[in-house]
């Protein structure tokens, strides 16, 4: 494959997207998200009602919470799940624990209705628990001033479900309608105290509700998928009508060999056959960077169903794969029409290199300065299918997580405190697109070695997602092609091979 054979191939002209597939495609992905909502929600919930079978709680972790008043209590907890007074036995179980501090004092616990309690506690000085966070733990509280002594707690009759004495006391309560509040005491009423609360909760419901969750996320997946592969399989042969029939566009078997042959020694230099663009384009607009991100949110929408519809379309292509060692045309095209949007919009937004609006097609645009393509290949191993996406994979992927990950750092302001401060750096390339924009910003101008290095980055990690989305078996090059084009090798006139670009079709004036 020559750069001469590259340059005289005119490019395809744009193909117009079928809405009717599209619109499948765009159902099928949005019932597919919603059946995986649904199907993790259902999971988990089940997951809840397996643990309670034995009698068991789901609890919170044991926090201590210390007042100087002479109570402590929660705000008002409105519930209404049934039309009269009465509880509904089995919807909902709460279970408190409360032990005091010191275990040997003795503590008082009481859940009762927010009329009592108020009148219960009527000008005597308690403090109201406003806020509760877990992570890390921390605790809001309001003092209620007053001058009165209350009884003490245990005398009173008004209270729905209570326990005093030393040790830890536990009460446990049907959920019922009405406003409720929780009160912990000192058992004598006596002022100041320290207890160590725990809250669990049981419900009949959750196994009822989780496999109903299940059943729902089922049925959308059955009516969800058959749309979107339908639409996928029915778009990407509107891509390239040459794919209908299983046509090859790699220029037959000599061209794969020329890819795969492991004796060739220019073999580490050739062009991956995933091939990414990016041409700068210039008179970049000093400040328009700043807002891309906002601009493009109509696409992120649109890609998100996108990238859903690939997923699938993937792991349908993969079981083809493994049967028949052939990627279903249409879905190839349909994945490569996806990772070409995405594309387009990652250089329109993140890579800073066109303010030429990206247009919504998955088919290929000539006038639009990048572009992404992948020949369709005659067949695939069926064998790696299995491992190529996840182990075989592995060192590019760390490679892409270094280069493309963001770092989390988190500093403790003060030991016991539980005050954090939690910080994130950007990844390397976030950090070169940052650099670029505050270039462009004061000098109107976007450094080539720099846009070199981003578009090189993008690459990298383009070809790594071919490889991990079953595309193609050639395994990606440890190497960082920078700038606008692809490399190829050829051979230099004092021996061995160089690198040099290959000229692809120049891309159209933005606008024109």
């Amino acid at each position: 494959m020559s750069s001469s054979s590259l340059s005289t191939t005119p490019p395809p002209a744009r193909t117009p997207m079928r809405a009717g597939p599209l619109v499948m495609v765009l159902v099928g992905a949005l019932l597919v998200s919603v059946a995986g909502g649904l199907a993790f929600g259902g999971l988990l919930i089940s997951a809840l009602a397996g643990f309670q079978r034995e009698g068991q709680f789901l609890n919170t972790s044991t926090e201590r919470f210390e007042y100087g008043s002479y109570s402590l209590t929660t705000q008002p907890q409105d519930i209404r799940l049934d039309t009269g007074e009465g509880a509904l036995p089995g919807i909902a179980t709460v279970q408190l624990k409360a032990t005091g501090v010191p275990s040997t004092k003795e503590v008082f616990v009481g859940v009762a209705r927010q009329a009592d309690v108020d009148a219960y506690l009527s000008s005597v000085q308690h403090t109201e628990l406003i806020e509760v966070r877990t992570d890390p733990f921390r605790a809001a509280y309001r003092e209620i001033p007053g001058s009165s002594v209350p009884a003490p707690p245990a005398e009173q009759t008004f209270w729905t479900a209570s326990a005093s004495g030393t040790g830890t006391q536990v009460i446990s309560v049907d959920v019922r309608s009405g406003s409720w509040a929780v009160v912990v005491m000192n058992a004598d009423g006596s002022q100041n105290g320290a207890v160590d609360l725990q809250a669990g909760v049981r419900s009949s419901l959750f196994g009822p509700v989780g496999m109903t969750l299940l059943l729902v996320a089922g049925l959308l997946v059955l009516v969800g998928v058959p749309l979107l592969l339908i639409g996928a399989n029915a778009l990407g042969k509107g891509l390239d009508p040459s794919l209908a029939a299983g046509g090859d566009r790699r220029g037959g078997p000599a061209e794969d060999a020329h890819h795969t042959a492991s004796a060739d020694p220019i073999r580490d230099f050739l062009p991956y056959p995933a091939r990414l663009t990016g041409y700068l384009q210039p008179g970049l607009s000093r400040w328009l960077w700043l807002v891309k991100w906002f601009l493009v949110i109509p696409h992120l929408v649109v890609l998100w169903l996108l990238w859903t519809s690939c997923f699938v379309s993937t792991v349908a292509a993969g079981v083809v794969i493994l049967f028949t060692g052939r990627y279903p045309a249409g879905l190839f095209a349909f994945t490569v029409g996806v990772f070409r949007w995405t594309w387009r919009v990652q250089f329109y937004a993140s890579a800073l290199g066109t303010d030429l609006y990206p247009p919504f097609t998955l088919a290929r645009t000539p006038d639009y300065p990048a572009d992404f393509e992948v020949p369709y290949p005659s067949r695939l191993h069926r064998g790696l299918v299995l491992v190529k996406w996840w182990l075989l994979a592995l060192p590019h992927l760390l490679i892409v997580a270094a280069l493309t990950g963001a770092a989390t750092t988190t500093v403790v302001v003060a030991p016991g405190s539980g005050d954090l401060i939690r910080t994130t750096a950007p990844s390397l390339l976030g950090l070169l697109v940052i650099i670029a924009g505050v270039a462009l910003l004061f000098t109107a101008r976007y450094p080539a070695p720099l846009f070199g290095l981003v578009v090189g980055i993008h690459r990298w990690t383009y070809r790594v997602a071919a490889y991990v989305f079953l595309l193609r078996d050639e395994y990606p090059p440890f190497r960082l092609d920078q700038g606008p084009e692809e490399t190829e090798a050829r051979p230099r006139e004092t021996g061995g091979w160089e690198t040099v670009g290959m000229k692809a079709p120049p891309p159209r004036p933005p606008g024109s």
